[in-house]
């Protein structure tokens, strides 16, 4: 697919994986419609992507995990931009590691809600268009949780586990469309998103979310006979 002035709608946008794939998306020439709960780190975001060659950068401040506000958003979005081809589902939060009985229901609600809840809205409410076009894409950023049981992480992981199953069955219900699927199950990336959910692993480590962002940008612009539909990244 050639990316140059693709309209693409990339979730979770502020911060980690989805600032940097909108960053380097940007070098394509595309049009960036992004969506985040943090406007201030959003709007950021918006300059970087300017700076770096989008043809166009819009904000949408929003929590994906709200689903009512969600709607309003897609709505929005939709009138304002009634082509769009490419659909990122980024956002996402973490849990904390540890047993499920002392993880409150609040945490509990918050993790599905954003890591799988609210993904699903987002794919649901943009279908429609997407399927419209002469060729668009979906990629769901999952996590190695989603492929793989790992200790202490009951919650975060059953919402990775349905963003797999989920992206599954859409490829499967598309097949034969425009619309085309893939989902990215990477190991631990090198974002604030363990901090801010109170956990300290090593994340020197980790992978490198820019380089992560190459990767779903080769996906995307791989030829039109040709198509990646999962990605498995290791550190």
């Amino acid at each position: 697919m050639k990316l140059s002035n693709k309209t693409i709608v990339v979730t979770g946008a502020s911060d980690g994986i989805g600032k940097q794939v909108a960053l380097r998306l940007a070098k394509e020439h595309t049009r960036l419609i992004l969506i985040a709960r943090n406007e201030a780190r959003l709007q950021e975001t918006k300059t970087e992507a300017e700076k770096n060659g989008a043809a166009l950068v819009a904000i949408y401040p929003c929590d994906i995990g709200d689903i009512q506000k969600l709607k309003k958003i897609i709505q929005k979005i939709i009138f304002d931009y009634p082509q769009i081809d490419i659909l990122l589902n980024i956002a996402g939060i973490w849990q904390k590691m540890m047993p499920v009985e002392e993880i409150n229901e609040e945490l509990i609600d918050e993790v599905i809600q954003t890591n799988l809840t609210g993904l699903i809205h987002c794919t649901r409410l943009l279908l429609p268009i997407l399927k419209k076009q002469k060729e668009a894409a979906i990629i769901n950023v999952s996590s190695k949780s989603g492929i793989v049981a790992q200790a202490g992480q009951s919650v975060y992981t059953a919402s990775k586990y349905g963003v797999k199953g989920f992206t599954e069955v859409l490829k499967v219900d598309l097949k034969g469309t425009a619309v085309r699927v893939a989902g990215v199950y990477q190991s631990g990336t090198n974002t604030k998103m363990f901090h801010k959910a109170g956990d300290n692993p090593p994340i020197d480590k980790f992978t490198n979310p820019a380089d992560l962002a190459d990767i779903i940008v080769y996906m995307l612009s791989r030829p039109e006979k040709t198509w990646i539909h999962e990605i498995q990244v290791e550190y």
